[in-house]
């Protein structure tokens, strides 16, 4: 069974090293959480390292850029991995092929920078669907719109066998007040209508296995049971740290904050209920980051 915690330092003893989500557990899109700031702040301070895993579909470099810009401070974490980086690495060894159709807004285009990890890249060039070999999703190029929008491209993109590279496996994300389709969403709708779609966020592998990368780059030597993930994606965050077999704490005060029935505190009854229907069972359990 879970167990609801008043706030990290409950249990950060336990624990060397955080992989934590940023959208919806450190800022909203806008502003950072305070409390959450000081709750990393206080854990690196004890001697904890702070890896931030994020399904962001960018580099990490301008995911720090934008942490910076919203005001998080560099003493809350050690580093980042980002979903972007983990699909960049994949397209660049060929996933999808050399022409790609891509889906995603201007400020996506960071995604295909170079990455000097690949010492043999493949050569990138976007094309139109006509003329592509696989596509590369980094989310809807209008992040209010029904997903459904893309059905005819999709449909085209299936019969052809085009293989969908998604940079970020999130299907919704809240900026602010305002809920927004990620890229996860697309790629369910693709999958769905019979296509192939290529994941590399969490709850997937290959974003943990970067994110342990890191953590060794760093010079830190940490076993899996020393590791907790945290997020409020039931379905990303706590199903990818049960795949990993790592403990998890899921932030109710989310993307699930109306079914946990969370204001400070989720309420016990509805959590039982949500995390039963969900069939995933964090380790532990808050309403917010703190």
């Amino acid at each position: 069974m879970t167990r609801i915690i008043t706030s990290l330092s409950d249990i950060s003893e336990s624990y060397n090293a955080l992989f934590c989500d940023l959208w919806g557990c450190v800022h909203d899109g806008l502003a950072p959480f305070a409390e959450a700031v000081t709750a990393l702040q206080a854990f690196r301070a004890k001697g904890g390292t702070v890896m931030l895993v994020t399904n962001a579909p960018r580099p990490h470099a301008p995911v720090r850029r934008q942490l910076d810009r919203l005001g998080v401070p560099s003493d809350a974490y050690d580093g980042i991995a980002t979903s972007g980086d983990s699909a960049r690495a994949a397209m660049l060894r060929g996933a999808v092929g050399e022409k790609v159709y891509f889906i995603g807004q201007p400020h996506d285009q960071d995604f295909f920078t170079p990455l000097e990890l690949i010492e043999t890249p493949v050569t990138i060039s976007q094309v139109p669907l006509e003329q592509a070999e696989g596509i590369v999703c980094c989310g809807p190029f209008d992040p209010l719109a029904d997903p459904e929008e893309m059905r005819a491209q999709f449909l085209q993109a299936k019969a052809r066998g085009l293989k969908l590279l998604c940079a970020n496996p999130d299907i919704v994300v809240d900026r602010g007040e305002t809920r927004e389709w990620c890229a996860g969403a697309l790629a369910k709708l693709y999958t769905q209508m019979g296509g192939e779609s290529l994941y590399f966020g969490k709850p997937h592998p290959p974003i943990y296995d970067l994110a342990r990368r890191r953590l060794e780059a760093l010079g830190k030597d940490i076993p899996d049971s020393r590791i907790l993930c945290v997020g409020d994606g039931i379905l990303t965050d706590i199903d990818g740290a049960l795949g990993e077999d790592l403990d998890s704490l899921f932030i109710t005060g989310g993307l699930a904050v109306r079914e946990t029935q969370t204001t400070d505190q989720p309420d016990p009854a509805a959590l039982t209920a949500y995390l039963t229907k969900e069939m995933r069972q964090p380790t532990y359990c808050i309403g917010k980051l703190r």
